[in-house]
């Protein structure tokens, strides 16, 4: 079952704040943290192009690409509350991408990921902000098993991080459950799969989440009426998929791009390079090589 709570007691509730409300029925203008990272540059062309005004938030300079496509910029830490409450008034929505992508050392991954989601939610709470999303991850629950009997894994199966990675995009959904619960605050968590230009190796012919379906997948967040708390498998209409797609379902979302059509070249390409062919883990866990003994590690 597909975790649905909205908030009905005296606390602060979404009725309470602006909507900034476009056409359609979704927030007109919103902000995206980690504008100058690698998911933001696949999906805010599609975002501007739905009409979305952006305000993009990160700590780099903005890229000709991204100056060129966000209508504002902020540059602050994502540990900066405050800065970002400047940021976020005004908007109708924050989209949280900002983060340590990967497996980093413990003081690293807990300070940007963690520290910085509550940063972001102690922001758009004070800022007036109605709805976050929140980009989660596989690995927050990558030591899952893979369904053996041919089924599918529910969005909100509980969390079994794989790594520290992992912790940190567990805590990312506590605190936007804490959020939602004590203040109201409508909060999407998209437990994002493997979002790649194409799939790179076997395992993500059933996890892939394409450029496009992650534009979409953005855009039915922000736009379903009545959220409240949500956790949503970001993941593509995949043939060999084994993640459910009845949370994105009930948000209006519909994946349409299936990463079989990369299989034929997949499998030739594994004759020059075997590791493009599913390792044990792949085929055991959820999270496959991060629950080996050397997941992939972070570089700055």
């Amino acid at each position: 079952m597909t975790t649905d709570r909205t908030t009905t007691d005296d606390r602060t509730t979404t009725d309470d704040r602006t909507t900034a409300d476009g056409p359609h029925g979704r927030p007109d203008r919103i902000a995206l943290t980690g504008a100058a990272g690698s998911l933001a540059t696949d999906v805010l062309p599609g975002l501007t192009d739905l009409g979305y005004h952006v305000v993009g938030v990160d700590r780099k300079p903005a890229t000709d690409t991204a100056a060129a496509i966000c209508q504002d910029w902020a540059r602050c830490e994502i540990t900066d509350s405050d800065a970002l409450v400047t940021a976020f008034t005004g908007c109708g929505a924050v989209v949280h991408l900002a983060g340590i992508p990967l497996e980093a050392d413990w003081e690293t991954v807990s300070r940007v990921n963690i520290d910085g989601t509550q940063a972001v939610l102690e922001a758009a709470r004070r800022a007036g902000v109605p709805r976050v999303v929140l980009a989660s991850s596989i690995h927050a629950v990558g030591y899952v098993g893979i369904p053996a009997d041919g089924g599918t894994v529910p969005d909100d199966v509980p969390a079994r991080p794989n790594t520290f990675y992992g912790v940190s995009k567990a805590a990312v959904e506590a605190l936007g459950s804490l959020y939602h619960d004590r203040y109201g605050l409508e909060v999407v968590c998209l437990r994002i799969a493997s979002r790649f230009a194409r799939p790179r190796d076997e395992r993500m012919l059933a996890t892939w989440l394409s450029p496009a379906d992650a534009v979409r997948l953005t855009d039915a967040a922000l736009r379903a009426p009545g959220v409240g708390f949500r956790l949503v498998w970001g993941v593509s209409a995949n043939s060999r998929g084994y993640l459910s797609h009845s949370g994105g379902a009930a948000i209006g979302y519909t994946p349409v791009d299936d990463a079989e059509r990369y299989a034929d070249t997949l499998f030739a390409e594994a004759g020059d390079d075997p590791s493009v062919l599913a390792s044990e883990e792949d085929r055991r866990f959820l999270g496959g090589v991060f629950c080996s003994e050397h997941p992939p590690m972070f570089e700055w």
